[in-house]
This record gives structure tokens, sequence and C-alpha cells, in this order.
């Protein structure tokens, strides 16, 4: 870790709320919004979620499944938003959630017509708005817990801690 946590102090309760209090409660609440105001489906979610933690290589978000109503995706969904391009468990809004976290990420300026126009197909404007500010969240907020070495202290909710680091996919 590269941030000085003082003995007994939660990493994350400590770094976003007590070090940056102004700061750190509003990032804490977009990042909260993202979950608990989401519109879009658990998959195409979780699909842009998990190819953004896999591209940060943020421990805990590779650990984290979200869970709606009871329902988490299937084990081996990573794997499979891994191989967004390939795999066969994907309808296409899935896969354009992986495609789009991805290019979001690491190739904002070729993301071209031809692009816009599968997207546009499959995602109302609303729900483009939605999924890019969740990304934007997501691309940021894993990144900084990374950068700072706060993803392989965080705790899960199920109160493991998670597990190792582990190599983004390509």
């Amino acid at each position: 870790m590269h941030i000085d946590i003082p003995e007994g102090k939660d990493a994350i309760e400590y770094v976003w709320g007590e070090m940056i209090p102004g700061i750190g409660a509003a990032a804490a609440n977009f990042s909260l919004s993202v979950y608990a105001h989401t519109t879009l489906g658990l998959r195409e979610f979780e699909a842009a979620r998990l190819r953004i933690a896999q591209i940060n290589g943020c421990a805990f978000c590779l650990d984290w499944r979200t869970e709606r109503d009871g329902q988490r995706v299937e084990e081996g969904f990573a794997d499979a938003t891994a191989e967004w391009r390939t795999t066969g468990a994907f309808d296409e809004r899935t896969r354009l959630a992986a495609e789009y976290a991805e290019r979001y990420a690491l190739d904002h300026h070729g993301l071209d017509e031809e692009f816009w126009t599968r997207m546009t197909a499959h995602y109302s404007q609303a729900e483009i708005v939605e999924l890019s500010m969740s990304i934007g969240s997501w691309l940021a907020f894993g990144r900084l817990n990374h950068v700072l070495g706060l993803d392989t202290v965080c705790t899960l909710p199920s109160g493991r801690s998670p597990s190792g680091r582990r190599a983004a996919a390509p």
C-alpha cells in the first residue's frame, strides 16, 4: 500500500472519508449511485464493470460481483468478459457493453461511427449516458484504489479479502 493507514482504521473508509472528506464523500456517493440507480440489465452492467476491473487490475473489483434481487452473473462470467469478442455466452448488448468499456478505457479516440451505429441500435441514448458514467466511475475509482494499493486491503461485503492480484486481460 502506498498510503499510511493508522492502526485500526479501515483503509477505504480512512482514505475516502477521513483524509479528503469533501472529495471522498462526493466520490463515494457517485460510486454508490452507479449501483443504486442503474437501469441497465445485470449482465450488461457486469460485463462493463468487469472489463474495467480487468483493465485496471484492481483486485477488489475483480473479486466483486454485483448482486440484484439475489441474482449474480454465473460462474465463468469474468472469463467470458475477458473474451468478449469471441465468447458464445454474451448477447449483443452484453458484448457491446464489454467492448465499450474496453474502448472507453483504452481507445476513446477510436470510438468511430461504425461503433456508434452498433451501439445506438442496441442502447437508448439514456442507457448510453448511464453506461458512460458507470464506466467512468469504475475506471477512475478502481484505478485510484489500485494505484494507491487500497485494492489489496479492501474487504468484500462477505468479510473476506480479495484474492491476490490478477493480470489484466488483453
